[in-house]
């Protein structure tokens, strides 16, 4: 597929510009962080549930509140209002154990290579990534795939947004903040639910199928899709001053 009028792409982090098994991180990520609280008193079952719930609050948010308030307000409804005393620990928590989490990520330097490449071509680059995670965490995965927050326009998170994916509001407010059309944009994502729904929207999509999640087991042919190599050479294509003059 040829892609046309492109003046951004859109990137998802979790499996697409780090690769990762999905459920060995989350595995891990919880096993870390419920050794770190164990200490305060968190039974590491219940405190893994009160997460989930959180996390589920999040995707149910409708953006009359960011995801931070929206995870918290869950969690001290079955923690109580004294979990809001260990946020420090919480935050220390990101600053320094989930940085073993590295170790459950590789790293394809071709992911770097084409968000760069696509910022010489001309094209802004923004990280879409599902907004479960507080900044500091998603600053640190972004740098574990290579990269640096700055090399993004925009990067959503916890604090600064009140949807998340696959609901089509959490990318019409990327769209919003950016002042872009759906046309505009393409969409790069390994989750075909979660993310190839931009598509919907209208935006173009393209499906990386490194580390591909495909939960309820649909047609991928119906979206480009490939590799790396793939991406970078349709960008390259469809990099501003190289379509095809009418």
């Amino acid at each position: 597929m040829k892609y046309s009028n492109l003046k951004a792409v859109l990137f998802d982090l979790d499996g697409t510009l780090l690769p990762m098994d999905n459920a060995e991180f989350t595995k891990g990520y919880f096993k870390l962080l419920a050794a770190r609280l164990a200490p305060l008193g968190y039974e590491p079952k219940q405190l893994v549930d009160a997460v989930w719930a959180g996390t589920a609050a999040m995707v149910k948010n409708d953006g009359s509140r960011s995801n931070e308030a929206a995870f918290w307000a869950r969690f001290t409804e079955l923690y109580g209002e004294r979990a809001l005393q260990d946020l420090p620990v919480f935050e220390d928590f990101y600053a320094a154990d989930f940085q073993k989490a590295k170790a459950l990520c590789g790293c394809n330097p071709k992911a770097a290579e084409t968000v760069r490449a696509a910022k010489e071509m001309g094209l802004r680059t923004a990280l879409a990534t599902n907004p479960i995670f507080p900044a500091i965490a998603t600053e640190s995965r972004i740098r574990w795939a290579g990269l640096s927050p700055a090399d993004f326009e925009l990067y959503t998170t916890y604090e600064n947004i009140g949807f998340c994916k696959p609901n089509p509001a959490y990318y019409q407010e990327i769209l919003k903040r950016m002042n872009l059309s759906p046309e505009e944009c393409l969409m790069v994502g390994n989750d075909v639910t979660e993310d190839m729904i931009a598509a919907k929207l209208g935006m173009q999509v393209f499906l990386l199928t490194d580390c591909l999640i495909n939960k309820d087991e649909k047609d991928i042919s119906v979206y480009p899709n490939g590799g790396f190599d793939q991406l970078l050479a349709c960008l390259r294509e469809a990099a501003p001053g190289n379509e095809p003059q009418s």
